[in-house]
């Protein structure tokens, strides 16, 4: 039986693109999102091009039970999981204290939390069978001081590095390999559902990777184990610049980079 990659978010951008790469490895692919008739073009697609099997596991992550009903639904159909890759997210565009708490609560839940629990649940067998390689889409903001506006994604994107981190750590020597892909800017479609596309634009074209490269550079990095991946000389760059600058000066570069965003929310 081939090896299945699941795949979190897979119904555009980097999560496609990872589907993608996978079946043309020769893997089985289980498809997650929200978007049914998405999931099932994808599904059509890589099966006709690469004659691979194909779950679909329709999902909201944001709610609490999703990652156990997932694996149960795998599980029942007699599948389990040798690649995990959390990649599924969106953006809370606005200042913290004019959102609602409901959506930020949905936000963690869908962003860390539901990557930590499949994490949890998979690992045991992962380790069990000597083989797991698992992905966690972090973000070039990992590395770099708060902003306004998206006031969560920073911190959020931070602790899903560092937890791969440590994950990468604890599993030296089992045959599990833990990687944080921590991209910049990507052409997809998120900017688009997060109402930023206007702004993310104006953004100099050397910034940009396509998914197809970001997904390139974070499967040769898991295969190699390495905890992080900063995609792009740039985006490395910034990366370094984040950690050696004066707190006080990258503070002050942050926010004036990110002052639209106040002004966008209305603040």
């Amino acid at each position: 039986m081939r090896k299945l990659v699941l795949i979190t978010g897979a119904s555009a951008g980097i999560g496609h693109a990872f589907a993608e790469h996978y079946a043309a490895q020769g893997f089985d692919v289980a498809l997650v999102a929200r978007r049914s008739d998405r999931l099932a073009e994808i599904s059509a697609d890589l099966k006709s091009r690469f004659d691979i099997e194909t779950l679909i596991v329709v999902s909201d992550l944001s709610a609490p039970d999703a990652p156990q009903r997932i694996l149960e639904d795998l599980s029942s159909a007699g599948r389990h999981v040798d690649v995990l890759i959390n990649n599924a997210g969106f953006g809370l565009p606005g200042v913290f204290a004019e959102t609602h708490w409901e959506d930020q609560r949905d936000f963690i839940q869908l962003m860390f939390t539901a990557p930590l629990e499949l994490c949890h649940r998979l690992l045991p067998g992962m380790i069990e069978r000597g083989y797991g390689r698992i992905i966690n889409v972090a973000s070039l903001v990992s590395f770099l001081p708060g902003g306004v506006g998206h006031t969560l994604y920073g911190p959020v994107k931070s602790g899903l590095m560092r937890f791969s981190e440590s994950l990468n750590a604890e599993t030296e020597g089992t045959g599990v390999h833990v990687t944080a892909l921590c991209p910049g800017l990507t052409f997809s479609e998120f900017h688009d559902v997060n109402g930023q596309r206007a702004r993310v634009s104006k953004t100099p074209g050397l910034m940009w990777q396509t998914a197809d490269r970001v997904v390139e550079l974070g499967a040769r990095a898991v295969e190699k184990n390495r905890p992080v991946i900063v995609t792009g000389f740039v985006n490395k760059c910034l990366a370094v610049l984040g950690q050696v600058l004066p707190g006080g000066i990258a503070r002050s570069l942050m926010k004036a980079q990110s002052a639209d965003s106040k002004r966008e929310a209305g603040a």
